[in-house]
């Protein structure tokens, strides 16, 4: 999220998570009661690649246009040439839609590199997207308008055209600027960047399965706590916080899908109150907060957690914070003073590092990382890790598929890796490595690409959101759908088999139509992580800075006493009550 109250660069304009890629269907899905007997279910989106694209134009020097990296759009005149006209073509097959889908809604979107003062119309199109240079069209029916052009991705709503399977073509039109814009085709060489038609439609009947339980983990006992901390004014502001774009959400049933699993609850005698050297609990799940702080408090990041932590009744096993590559300050010295206060009192610190510099927006390359170049940084931060003597969650540049400046997949994992093998090599053994992937569907071609390997990861993580309303989606995802999709890719595919997974930023936001929504969804929260029994830890995203930040858009946990009640209830379950306490 853009975000972490503070610190997270926003790259692209509009939804970005919950797709599931078209053909990717789990044959063990089973199609449980008929449409008559429940209530709609939220399909998984589908992100949809194109089949056929070109640039339209009459100019001869453009040459095959359906063959090219880039897609252009220019108005007439464009750039003094009186036949420049140009339109950006996209023809989609869309062929897996179920034949139950209803309510069909679909965005293009396609990536623009830089940031312009131009409207670019989506029309409906009669052109051949395959030809080589196809002349432009007399203007077909409109179905949405942009009137600026953001960089990164940016999105046009084409749910009037794209309603049942078939082949659909899009062209893209532009007036307000006469210079060339240049788009990423489908032929571009980063996969990230190419077109795609994001789809998320309402099912009549809902899909259940039954997943397998959560690996064992080799137990050690862990100690109790001490008292609470005292608390100190923070050395270093953190930057202010960003807008982050909000992704779609799928539609949710009205009532949380069951499967029948066998969860293990927190009990004596039943082999529980155990961590392991991985910090696995050997029942239920950590509950844990990330809780921004801010100059209205005096930038206290141990008095963010608790003062939340007095509000519900509980203290948190794991406390997230976001650090950078500075190595200086709260920011970039880790743990700091808070830090250390909270592991004294026998908190789980989970540091999400990035590989920027908060106070000046400077964004890291993966090979800067990789080339030695901040190894010094490294080796400093490995130090102080390994000074500590408890085990601690770290992770290096959670969501890197939201990174596209920092270089490819590959560069990456070669980062990562880096990365690791310093702390080794320091001695900082007592860092347990997490992977933290948003866990989108559209990104889902992706993650086997992005892991580091079985040796280098500890925790699989991932981030989901019910957004609602802050993406002006008009559907509500369960607790249950909101972290089922990746849940289940995971086990498909088998990334980080056997590993514990978490959920390292998870959040909801109210329903301004039912005051009580949040409050119930909270409630219901327990039970969903119960019927995911590999998820063992859970970690609140408590920042109104992650979205707009508006009535009917407030994703913070306290927002108002109902939602902060069903979030202190869904704390007290016994499932998220460990009869031990982390390693320290």
């Amino acid at each position: 999220m853009s975000r972490h109250g503070l610190h997270r660069l926003t790259r692209h304009v509009g939804p970005r998570r919950k797709a599931l890629v078209l053909g990717v269907l789990s044959a063990g899905v089973a199609i449980g009661l008929t449409a008559s007997m429940m209530p709609l279910l939220a399909g998984d989106d589908a992100s949809v690649r194109p089949v056929a694209d070109t640039t339209a134009t009459t100019v001869v020097q453009d040459g095959d246009n359906a063959a090219k990296t880039t897609l252009a759009t220019c108005p007439a005149p464009c750039e003094g040439n009186p036949r420049g006209s140009r339109q950006a073509v996209l023809a989609f097959a869309v062929t897996t839609l179920p034949a139950n889908a209803t309510h069909v809604r679909a965005k293009l979107r396609v990536h623009a590199w830089q940031q312009f003062n131009a409207t670019v119309t989506a029309r409906v199109s009669r052109l051949d997207a395959a030809a080589a240079r196809p002349a432009p069209l007399a203007a077909g029916t409109v179905l949405d308008r942009n009137s600026g052009v953001a960089r990164g991705f940016n999105e046009w709503d084409v749910s009037a055209l794209v309603t049942r399977n078939g082949t659909w073509t899009i062209a893209l039109e532009q007036t307000g600027l006469a210079n060339r814009i240049y788009w990423a085709s489908r032929e571009n060489r980063d996969s990230s960047i190419r077109p795609q038609l994001v789809l998320d439609y309402d099912l009549a009947a809902r899909p259940t399965t039954v997943p397998s339980t959560a690996a064992p983990t080799t137990a050690v006992p862990s100690p109790t706590l001490a008292p609470s901390p005292t608390r100190s004014p923070s050395p270093t502001p953190s930057p202010t916080a960003t807008v982050r774009p909000s992704p779609t959400a799928s539609p949710t049933p009205t009532a949380t899908p069951r499967r029948t699993v066998a969860a293990p609850s927190p009990t004596a005698g039943t082999g529980c109150g155990r961590v392991s050297t991985k910090l696995v609990p050997s029942c239920g799940a950590w509950w844990g907060m990330y809780s921004p702080a801010g100059p209205q408090d005096g930038w206290d990041h141990g008095g963010a957690i608790t003062d939340l932590e007095a509000k519900v009744g509980r203290r948190f096993d794991i406390v997230h914070r976001y650090h950078d590559f500075s190595n200086t300050g709260s920011n970039g010295a880790f743990p700091d003073q808070y830090e250390q206060e909270l592991m004294r009192d026998g908190r789980l610190m989970f540091f999400a590092w990035e590989s920027r510099v908060f106070s000046s927006g400077t964004t890291l390359t993966w090979s800067d990382v990789y080339s030695g170049r901040y190894d010094a940084t490294i080796d400093a931060v490995a130090g102080r890790i390994r000074a500590t003597g408890t085990p601690v969650f770290m992770g290096f540049d959670h969501e890197p598929e939201d990174s596209p400046a920092k270089g490819g997949d590959a560069d990456f994992v070669r980062a990562w890796r880096h990365v690791h093998d310093r702390f080794v090599r320091a001695g900082a053994t007592n860092a347990v490595w997490v992977w933290t992937m948003m866990g989108w569907s559209g990104h889902y071609d992706r993650y086997q690409a992005l892991y580091p390997g079985d040796g280098y990861v500890d925790w699989v993580a991932y981030d989901p959101y019910n957004f609602y309303a802050c993406n002006g989606n008009p559907t509500w995802k369960s607790p249950y759908t909101t972290v089922d999709g990746f849940y289940r890719w995971l086990d498909e595919h088998g990334i980080g088999a056997g590993k514990p997974r978490m959920l390292a930023e998870f959040g909801t936001n109210l329903n301004p139509a039912d005051p009580g929504a949040k409050r119930r969804w909270f409630e219901e929260f327990p039970r969903a992580l119960k019927d995911h029994p590999k998820i063992k830890a859970a970690v609140y995203f408590n920042s109104a800075g992650m979205t707009s930040f508006a009535g009917n858009c407030d994703m913070t946990m306290d927002r108002d006493a109902s939602a902060l009640a069903g979030y202190t209830r869904a704390g007290q379950d016994a499932y998220l009550r460990q009869p031990t306490r982390p390693i320290g």
